[in-house]
């Protein structure tokens, strides 16, 4: 099916065009579908884009190359480029006021290394959450770009409450006087404290780097509390809860725009990828409605019902539950360790992730609701998935029964009604 646009200009989104001149890669693209649709997506990382979102990835602006930022590109014919640049950061600035938002960076990760572009120089320190706690690649990882050109310094969590512990967070900023301070996680379900994040760096003249990539879309929906007012930078994706195409997005005050500009094009990244800015316009326009904040709302209610259900099944919840959409449980009381569990419920036809757990103790599991919410589900179905969660990890559990019965669940919640 072609999708097609105001005057009739074709999107170059024509399966069956795919399907006759390349089945090879048509089948897999048929097969990957037909996975999504069959089994439960529990990644905390994903989600599913609407019909009007795939249709701006799709759209001519595919073929366009512009380097540069609206008014100053490098390449002709930019005017509906620079049209549609100009959508997408008017609504990231209103929908999370923001005095400037850069809606350029390919990814989450390109947003982070940005940042640190803007505000950092090469051998400066940066105290940011330990890859043994949660922290993301780019917070330190030393085989990361990061780890290579910052000193990094991890903090840690309480291993009792899995909770930042604030207090050794504010003793390491003290001795070691970093340039930045980094608030944000891969695996924490909680809310984050911005405003002691920001006492923190304001007591050690650091810049407050906040890379949500994980809460944005919540934040979007009113549903968790808002990094804006506290951070000098906010880093995040626009899949995830967002419901964007993948991609990143950076937000900070008018007084740091041109360094952020400046640190993704032309420092870290070439053209943009105006296709991709279209969708994250349309996924921003999404963002805005009321029905997109129902939604917000009903990923967390959904959350903490499957967090309590795998609770009452006996896995131990990481703080005891979540306030987010995301939840992170060690498997072990089953019997199991995150990665064997893993594979017993992909078995099972349920799709998620491992993760460490607080004080890097093996690893656990990590799962969120978004993508579910999206489909429609509700507290009924969550209740429902928790069960045969727990029966797949369960000795003696029949894999294919419970595949069935997450197949038929899946099925009767297309995304987006189908």
């Amino acid at each position: 099916m072609v999708i097609r646009f105001v005057g009739g200009i074709p999107a170059r989104a024509d399966f069956d065009a795919l399907l006759r001149q390349d089945p090879q890669v048509a089948e897999v693209l048929g097969g990957e579908a037909e996975r999504q649709r069959g089994t439960l997506q529990l990644i905390a990382a994903e989600n599913f884009t609407s019909p009007a979102v795939l249709a701006a990835l799709a759209s001519p602006l595919a073929d366009k190359y512009a380097e540069g930022y609206p008014g100053a590109r490098h390449h002709g014919g930019c005017e509906f480029a620079d049209a549609v640049e100009r959508i997408a950061v008017e609504r990231a600035k209103a929908l999370f006021g923001a005095g400037h938002a850069n809606v350029q960076p390919h990814s989450g990760s390109s947003a982070v290394l940005a940042a640190y572009a803007a505000l950092l120089r090469p051998g400066d320190t940066v105290l940011a959450l330990g890859l043994a706690s949660g922290g993301h690649l780019t917070h330190g990882s030393p085989g990361n770009s990061s780890g290579r050109s910052f000193r990094f310094v991890g903090y840690g969590l309480d291993p009792a409450t899995g909770l930042v512990d604030l207090a050794a967070l504010r003793a390491l900023a003290r001795e070691h006087r970093p340039k930045a301070v980094v608030c944000g996680s891969i695996a924490y379900p909680r809310h984050p404290d911005y405003a002691a994040f920001r006492e923190v760096a304001d007591e050690v003249g650091a810049y407050l780097i906040v890379d949500a990539a994980h809460p944005l879309g919540l934040v979007a929906g009113g549903a968790a509390p808002s990094p804006v007012p506290y951070a000098d930078v906010v880093c995040a994706t626009t899949h995830k809860v967002l419901r964007g195409p993948r991609g990143g997005l950076l937000l900070c005050g008018e007084e740091l725009a041109e360094r952020v500009d400046r640190a993704v094009f032309p420092y870290t990244q070439g053209g943009a990828q105006m296709h991709t800015i279209a969708a994250k316009a349309v996924a921003f326009g999404e963002a805005a409605t009321p029905a997109f904040t129902a939604y917000a709302h009903q990923v967390v209610a959904n959350a903490r019902v499957l967090a309590d259900g795998l609770a009452a099944e006996g896995l131990e919840l990481t703080t005891g539950g979540t306030d987010t959409h995301l939840i992170t449980a060690d498997p072990a009381p089953l019997g199991h360790d995150g990665r064997a569990a893993r594979g017993l419920l992909a078995a099972a036809g349920m799709v998620l992730d491992t993760c460490v757990l607080p004080g890097g103790d093996g690893r656990g599991l990590r799962l969120g609701t978004a993508a579910l919410t999206t489909q429609g589900m509700g507290g009924a179905e969550m209740a429902r998935v928790a069960t045969l969660f727990a029966a797949a990890l369960r000795e003696g559990a029949d894999g294919r029964a419970l595949r069935a019965h997450a197949a038929d669940l899946a099925g009767r919640f297309p995304p987006f009604g189908g």
